[in-house]
């Protein structure tokens, strides 16, 4: 890892973790650990919720480990639709196996060989199966074999030295189980969620409270269909893991989740029922009891979980005195991780100390782990530039997220301005149709391996401002940030019905226009608002991107009747955007100079 320091901003921008964290890192890879691991098939009877069921492992115990000589655990499980043999899980696993931890990685409950139901990383149900697995490690219960585990590094008795790593599905059951065990020392979940509400249902309007979002129709759906199918995946299924009709895999509450959704209504009462359940799984409603020292790790191209999301988990954990880091890496659920950048963490061929992140993990569970306090865990925050080409310089790093620091202005002539005083007078309307006009991203064709359409958006369907060609780059980092006022009188008619789903919805996005023309929606995010009151103006969160505008590019804000991944408008609502000097929408930038 170079020291090169990179150009400062509000952010002080430095690269701190050189040559001293290499020379740490490399104490972590005993030689008598990679040539002498061993792997032990386990099965426990775990109780989970209200049903009892068998979890499915493997533990690595690397050479030279034994009572006399304890070393510290991590645990680890599968994301959606994987389990403890998929490619990932099990190679991080060996990896930190090989480096001197002893690795307990199982099927998490409803995948690969393990039973019981689907039920969202809920920690009352995941985080408790979990907890158990800790008990094994801390030498308070055995395998159903009669295996035990009397080589971990204890801190009290039945108190074992472990930390927790995985992605998406396997990133929020670590802090479901650090709320549920407070015995956990460390945790890195990657790619994960902050609220399923959120996520599923996203609204990205402040202070939207029980307003409901865009149903993100493609990918709920595709995750329900990968759980439905276990029998196809997995023959013979324990009874633990049938549930009744109409939803087999899933605990109920999940399932009429998803109906709700799918259904396209959104009554009051079904509604609160819907995000309660929701949040009541999500971090969101348990970080406060999260103490275990935690490195976030996001990725960027991810429409499923996007960067809002860690960093909501983030500044949640530090507001709370729980000791936190987030790093922002190229891939996600939107980029498959087959995929990786030059230099960035590939899970599947567990490259930790040939990447940025990867160097960072090993760091934090040497830190945490092995109490080796002498190693530095890193900055604070860091992001992977998809402009620099050199893979040893492409993260740079911050002791804090960039703040909104440029304000563009929306002019009623289709321009956006750096002054309010800028702003021409003027009206201009879009009207959605009966069928979905804008397109981001497929996420089943993502799913499936298969091409995705380019981002288009149809004519009189959409509104979009732009700005004059940039006379210097422009690197955003961060959220941008829309305060917008919009009429629509056929919404303002219908949006007290009591049924939600009446109410406008609309999506913000920001295009990068080249000289050419040739426009990309970075990372093929949008930030989807069902707007709670139209009679009043808004502000709306777009998801968090790492873009360079390059001199010479011009940014381009629209606002969209619909989208194909979403569930959008019921019936024809006609939008007019007033812009006046006084008075007019602002799109704020985290801009900064490195």
């Amino acid at each position: 890892m170079s020291r090169r320091r990179v150009p400062g901003s509000r952010a002080a921008l430095a690269l701190t973790l050189g040559a001293a964290l290499t020379a740490s890192l490399a104490l972590t890879v005993p030689t008598e650990a990679a040539d002498r691991l061993t792997v032990t098939p386990l099965t426990f009877t775990v109780r989970a919720g209200d049903r009892t069921c068998a979890v499915d492992a493997d533990l690595y115990r690397p050479g030279g480990v034994d009572p006399a000589h304890p070393a510290p655990a991590v645990l680890a499980t599968n994301g959606f639709g994987g389990s403890k043999t998929d490619g990932r899980t099990d190679a991080i696993g060996k990896a930190l196996a090989q480096r001197g931890y002893v690795s307990l990685v199982y099927s998490g409950l409803g995948f690969g060989r393990s039973g019981c139901l689907i039920s969202l990383d809920d920690p009352r149900i995941d985080g408790a199966a979990a907890s158990q697995l800790i008990d094994f490690l801390g030498g308070k219960r055995a395998a159903d074999d009669g295996t035990t585990a009397g080589f971990v590094t204890l801190d009290a008795p039945g108190d074992p030295r472990v930390g927790m790593i995985g992605g998406s599905y396997g990133g929020a059951v670590q802090l479901a189980t650090a709320a549920a065990d407070h015995r956990v020392d460390a945790l890195v979940p990657l790619l994960t969620w902050n609220d399923l509400a959120y996520s599923l249902d996203p609204n990205n309007a402040s202070g939207a409270g029980r307003v409901p979002g865009a149903f993100k129709w493609q990918w709920t759906n595709g995750f329900y269909l990968i759980g439905e199918a276990q029998p196809l995946t997995e023959p013979n299924l324990d009874a633990s893991r049938i549930n009744s009709l109409p939803c087999l895999h899933f605990v109920t509450q999940a399932c009429e989740m998803v109906r709700t959704l799918n259904s396209g209504r959104y009554p009051a009462d079904r509604t609160a029922r819907l995000l309660a359940y929701a949040r009541s799984v999500s971090p969101v409603s348990y970080l406060d009891r999260v103490k275990a020292p935690t490195l976030l790790v996001q990725g960027q191209a991810d429409s499923l979980f996007n960067l809002n999301e860690a960093t909501a988990t983030y500044r949640t954990l530090r507001a709370r005195g729980t000791t936190a880091k987030m790093i922002w890496q190229s891939w996600g659920h939107s980029r498959r991780r087959t995929d990786p950048a030059p230099g960035e963490l590939d899970l599947a061929a567990a490259n930790l100390e040939s990447s940025y992140v990867g160097r960072r993990i090993l760091a934090w569970f040497d830190h945490h782990l092995r109490r080796r306090t002498q190693v530095d865990t890193g900055p604070a925050f860091a992001y992977h530039r998809d402009w620099i080409t050199d893979p040893d310089h492409t993260y740079a790093t911050a002791d804090r997220l960039p703040e909104l620091s440029r304000n563009l202005y929306l002019s009623g002539d289709g321009r956006l301005v750096d002054n309010h005083a800028e702003v021409t007078p003027g009206s201009r309307t879009y009207a959605n149709r009966l069928v979905p006009t804008s397109h981001s991203e497929n996420a089943l064709a993502t799913l499936l391996g298969l091409p995705n359409p380019a981002p288009y958006d149809t004519k009189g369907t959409y509104l979009g401002w732009t700005s004059a060609p940039l006379e210097r780059d422009l690197d955003v980092v961060g959220a941008p940030r829309a305060t917008l006022k919009v009429v629509s009188l056929k919404a303002e008619r219908t949006q007290t019905s009591g049924d939600a789903a009446d109410k406008l919805v609309l999506f913000a996005k920001l295009y990068d226009v080249a000289p050419d023309g040739t426009r990309t929606l970075v990372h093929r995010l949008v930030a989807p608002v069902r707007v709670p009151d139209v009679t009043k103006s808004f502000t709306v969160t777009l998801p968090g991107i790492v873009h360079r505008y390059a001199k010479g590019h011009r940014l381009r804000f629209v606002i969209a009747a619909s989208d194909d991944a979403y569930v959008g408008n019921r019936g024809i609502k006609p939008v007019t955007v007033v812009s006046a000097p006084g008075n007019t929408g602002v799109l704020q930038l985290p801009v900064t100079d490195g």
